[in-house]
């Protein structure tokens, strides 16, 4: 049994080559590919963002697009190229890379933004996430019927409704992150009441979406999906009230730079070192990888592709509607 579960494992790789010269193909080792997955990444996405800048479209773009080509979509559909460049067995280092990419970013986006004008904002925000989430979800819900008519007949009938209200209502909070970064909007007002709309945004989304999965009941108790609810809702508890008093405590008692402070250089000073290596180089890998596990391929028909634009034209429809004052 053993030997028959191994045998359908792929086996993983190893990280560094001998070298060419003693036979081994760099290309069958973890670092020798993921070093021509990156360069092959940032080469393709900056001459997009340089293709697509008189446009006024965001790198991000670039990147979302980026990893389109590359993936099963384009270049992908050759099975050589795929199996050799972006194996099944190497995205794992790939997506561990993204991840970090994220995280990092997420970490700078938070040490550039204030709490204070987070505080002066954060009414407006909650009323423009709950216009920003509404007319959205339930547009997302009236395009479920349309697609359980016809590709999705076997889709069930509540987890299905709230997973399209959640799909077409959230907010890619990384990306809008992103994209104010690169507008220089992510310290003003404007910037800042976006950042906290979305955040409000995420937690109404991610509530809902375990809803859904609660209400699938797909060999999972809806006790777990209760227990991940409150889980969160402690970490954000215990983030708001009970980590600030031991920073503060700590910091008293700390030299300079064991935490991060927002007031001196050293915050700004670590942005400026840090911020071109991650959202030049890491960053890119994430939104990347998204792309790589899209085929537009597998979109067949004329109806398939209506429906594809049904389904854009009313996610954007019902974010600029709720968002005009």
């Amino acid at each position: 049994m053993a030997n028959a579960v191994g045998s359908q494992c792929p086996a993983p790789m190893k990280a560094t080559s001998n070298g060419v010269f003693q036979g081994d193909s760099p290309l069958d080792f973890a670092l020798p590919l993921a070093i021509l997955q990156i360069c092959l990444v940032v080469v393709l996405t900056r001459v997009l963002a340089f293709l697509l800048k008189p446009l006024r479209q965001p790198r991000v773009i670039a990147e979302i697009v980026g990893g389109i080509l590359l993936g099963p979509s384009a270049l992908g559909r050759n099975k050589s190229y795929l199996s050799t460049v972006f194996p099944a067995k190497s995205l794992t280092v790939l997506d561990t890379l993204a991840n970090l990419g994220l995280l990092f970013f997420l970490f700078l986006v938070g040490l550039e933004l204030d709490p204070k004008s987070l505080r002066r904002t954060g009414k407006k925000a909650i009323g423009i996430a709950i216009a920003g989430i509404s007319l959205p979800f339930m547009l997302g819900i009236g395009t479920s019927f349309a697609l359980r008519a016809t590709i999705s007949k076997g889709a069930d009938g509540p987890p299905f409704l709230i997973f399209m209200g959640v799909a077409l209502s959230i907010t890619a909070f990384p990306v809008l992150a992103r994209i104010l970064a690169e507008l220089k909007l992510l310290t003003t007002d404007v910037g800042q009441m976006a950042m906290s709309a979305a955040a409000v945004n995420d937690v109404a989304a991610w509530i809902l979406l375990a809803l859904a999965i609660a209400l699938s009941g797909t060999g999972r108790s809806p006790l777990v999906s209760l227990w991940v609810l409150l889980c969160g809702c402690g970490f954000v508890v215990c983030c708001i009230f009970i980590v600030p008093p031991i920073f503060k405590w700590t910091a008293k008692r700390c030299p300079e730079g064991v935490l991060v402070p927002k007031e001196g250089p050293f915050a700004g000073a670590l942005v400026e070192k840090v911020e071109d290596l991650i959202s030049g180089l890491f960053l890119p890998l994430y939104f990347v990888s998204s792309g790589l596990k899209t085929n537009v391929a597998t979109i067949h028909g004329l109806q398939s592709w209506g429906l594809l634009v049904l389904v854009i034209f009313t996610a954007c429809f019902g974010k600029v509607v709720a968002g005009i004052k």
